[in-house]
């Protein structure tokens, strides 16, 4: 026998070590129980009302199917190809674009502008934000039967005009394939403006007070402090805001459908009123389907994308803070 082994120490086996691993047994046991009571119920809606209807429509996608008997004629990709091929589609998804970047150019600064004021200590303030948020309350339907009397030939609108003088750009608001996606436009900004100013009043509600004085205290002007130290900060609800507006905008259909059906001539169609009239009033359930696994596709490339590259460190920096 060597040195090295004889001067080793012996050491006997712990009594508790045997203990000690069946607590962390149970404890892991229990925290798998915990995980499926508390995951379960939400796992088995997930994929019965999320999962299962993507993968159908995927599915139907691949027919050519009236919605009435069995699924007899497979045309494999031919539904894509026909939909990617057709000049109203196309100009569906470039209306969808449309609204996509106006909603990013107008109604963000017109948003972070109006959150800015309200923000502030002004008489009536509470009234005020009411008002701005009161259109998110209604229903799409109500807001576009609102706007249907309000814009139609002779309403509201013409009459405002022609009282202040302004008779010359009397137009037919949702008539004219020229001006039609953007007065529809107007109305989803009226819609919905609210509800960017209630995201970013709850953002700059964050933002320590403390900041601004110091800035002030440093020689910094209301829109230096404001530039330099509100906007950055702000960052994270901004970019929020950007992936709710996109991807809302890209599934737009309600006011389109109720206010123009997508016309006159398809000059309002969007990507889901393509696919109700194709789907649901021309029975061409196939057809629809393939166009509803496209706009799937878009939507979760994008949210894939801008997760990845534009709130990941914000996800990351919260994460940090609540371990912390």
């Amino acid at each position: 026998m060597s040195t090295a082994t004889r001067s080793r120490p012996l050491t006997a086996p712990s009594p508790h070590a045997p203990a000690a691993g069946g607590a962390r047994r149970r404890s892991r046991t229990r925290t798998r129980l915990e995980l499926a009571l508390l995951l379960g119920p939400g796992l088995v809606l997930f994929t019965a009302f999320v999962l299962i209807p993507i993968g159908v429509a995927a599915y139907y996608s691949l027919y050519s199917w009236n919605g009435f008997g069995p699924l007899t004629e497979f045309v494999g990709l031919g539904n894509y190809v026909d939909a990617f091929s057709g000049d109203v589609f196309q100009s569906a998804i470039g209306h969808n674009l449309i609204i996509v970047v106006l909603s990013i150019v107008v109604q963000l600064p017109l948003s972070i502008g109006l959150a800015l004021l309200l923000n502030r200590r002004l008489r009536g303030r509470t009234f005020l934000r009411m008002v701005v948020f009161a259109p998110y309350v209604l229903s799409e339907a109500v807001t576009a039967v609102i706007w249907l009397l309000i814009l139609q030939p002779g309403g509201f609108i013409d009459e405002l005009l022609r009282g202040a003088g302004l008779g010359f750009l009397v137009r037919q608001w949702l008539a004219d394939p020229k001006i039609v996606l953007y007065t529809l436009f107007v109305v989803i900004t009226w819609k919905y403006i609210g509800f960017g100013v209630i995201l970013l009043l709850a953002g700059l509600q964050g933002i320590p007070a403390e900041l601004r004085e110091a800035a002030a205290l440093d020689g910094a002007s209301g829109w230096q402090a404001t530039r330099h130290v509100v906007l950055p900060l702000l960052g994270p609800t901004i970019r929020v805001w950007i992936f709710l507006s996109v991807i809302g905008s890209l599934q737009l259909f309600d006011l389109v459908w109720i206010m123009t059906l997508g016309g006159p001539a398809n000059a309002s169609a969007t990507m889901v009123s393509y696919l109700t009239d194709h789907g649901f009033k021309r029975y061409e359930f196939g057809f629809g389907s393939a166009v509803a696994v496209i706009l799937f596709i878009i939507c979760f490339t994008f949210a894939l994308l801008y997760q990845r590259f534009a709130l990941r460190r914000d996800t990351e920096g919260a994460l940090t803070r609540a371990v912390s």
